[in-house]
């Protein structure tokens, strides 16, 4: 019964009990002194390990370090597949993925890629611009939710209960009622529900940014039909595409494991930790009757409200992930409807458009009379310009009655055409 692999990097950090202010304004000031320090080391130029890459290491607790670590260090800690470190990589950066192995949960969700455990959370790239606040997020939130506390030595203990298990060397912590159990999630739950929740109010705001901009613009196009507004509407299509592709990724995700909850239970990963330190015994031996009742405690926390992990008891993440899923459908619907009011004003603007061309087109027809009748009094002209003799050269006058009277004639000539193109409803009333 081999010890679980520690670290080879990074520093380790101990806390004593001391007021709860004065603790948690010390580690901020730690940690923030720890990442302005790792940010200025990468912007100079260094040269990594073969393989190594940075990450962040947070505990139950919230207590963060920087480490930089080899996929061998990675996979030898949390006993991942290699395959799995390429998913966090930069060639599947557009998928999203929430993956359960043995003793940890993979999760790629946008620019979150992190490696959850029972015990602690590996964040990928943890000085990214967009991961930043995620990084803080994740600190408050875990040390908001916590439960624990921890005294002299880095040993872990229930605020409101004395009892408490040793094992590896670490304190087990063992919630006093099964109530108080029932309403805490697992860790890794409570860091994926983090997770989601950062990723779904990052989509929204997107997509809250995209009705503001898209909105305005399509209103402006539908009144002025200009080559700029064209091109306007045109980029805000193209990234409602791309928005619309990543929320329905996460959207998939989550839908695929709500489909099979086998897959859901095997993210247990609490469950399975306390029930293989069970099977080893770790828990057995010469127990006092505290221990008895903390045994008991832990088959009941292992069996996830009073159901085995053969039962596949699966409602606390059911209930998470649908919570989360019905967000990710509503921002979905947002995109729709804002894809559909583009639609809406493109089929608007092309009916303005054929509008504007049957107008050229009867203008056209109009013209086109007109010049019939009038090409009818030119060739009329250019008959009697000929050298004919003819009697009416001789009648004094004669050339303004024939031109009025020609003239007449051709304008009556259009006028029978144009009321004829109108009966036809060629031309517009």
């Amino acid at each position: 019964m081999g010890k679980k692999p520690p670290l080879s990097f990074g520093r380790t950090t101990s806390r004593r009990r001391q007021p709860p202010k004065s603790q948690e304004a010390s580690h901020a000031a730690a940690v923030n002194n720890s990442i302005s320090a790792m940010v200025a080391a990468s912007s100079k130029p260094k040269k990594k390990a073969g393989g190594a890459r940075l990450w962040m290491r947070f505990d139950r607790f919230g207590q963060s370090e920087l480490i930089e670590c080899g996929k061998s260090t990675i996979i030898n800690r949390v006993s991942i597949p290699a395959r799995d470190l390429r998913i966090l990589g930069p060639v599947f950066s557009h998928s999203s993925n929430i993956l359960a192995r043995e003793k940890a949960m993979v999760v790629n969700l946008e620019f979150i890629k992190a490696i959850v455990t029972a015990e602690e959370v590996l964040l990928l790239d943890p000085l990214r611009q967009e991961v930043l606040p995620f990084v803080d997020q994740l600190r408050q939130q875990l040390r908001h939710k916590s439960p624990f506390e921890v005294g002299e030595g880095g040993q872990m203990a229930l605020q409101d209960s004395e009892m408490r298990v040793s094992t590896r060397g670490q304190w087990l912590p063992v919630p006093e009622s099964a109530e108080g159990l029932q309403c805490e999630l697992p860790f890794e739950f409570q860091v994926l529900e983090i997770a989601l929740e950062f990723v779904c109010t990052f989509l929204d705001s997107s997509v809250a940014d995209l009705e503001r901009d898209a909105y305005p613009a399509l209103d402006e196009l539908a009144r002025d039909v200009s080559t700029k507004n064209l091109e306007h509407v045109r980029s805000l299509k193209s990234n409602l595409t791309l928005l619309l592709a990543r929320v329905q990724r996460v959207r998939d995700e989550i839908e695929h494991l709500l489909d099979y909850n086998e897959d859901m239970a095997h993210l247990y990963l609490t469950r399975k930790w306390i029930q293989s330190q069970q099977s080893e015994g770790l828990l057995g031996g010469s127990a006092s009757n505290n221990m008895a009742s903390t045994g008991s405690h832990l088959r009941r926390l292992g069996s996830s409200r009073g159901a085995s992990f053969g039962d596949q008891d699966v409602e606390d993440l059911e209930m998470l992930l649908e919570a989360y899923f019905i967000q990710l459908d509503g921002t979905r619907n947002k995109i729709l409807s804002v894809r559909e009011y583009i639609d809406d004003t493109e089929d608007y603007v092309n009916i303005q458009l054929d509008n504007q061309r049957n107008e050229l087109i009867q203008l056209q027809l109009t013209l086109t009379i007109a010049l019939f009748a009038i090409t009818m009094e030119i060739l009329i002209v250019g008959v009697f310009s000929l050298n004919i003799p003819c009697p009416l050269f001789n009648v004094h006058g004669i050339f303004s009655i024939f031109v009025g009277a020609l003239t007449a004639a051709c304008v009556l000539l259009f006028l029978l055409v144009l009321g004829y193109a109108r009966w036809k409803k060629l031309l517009g009333s």
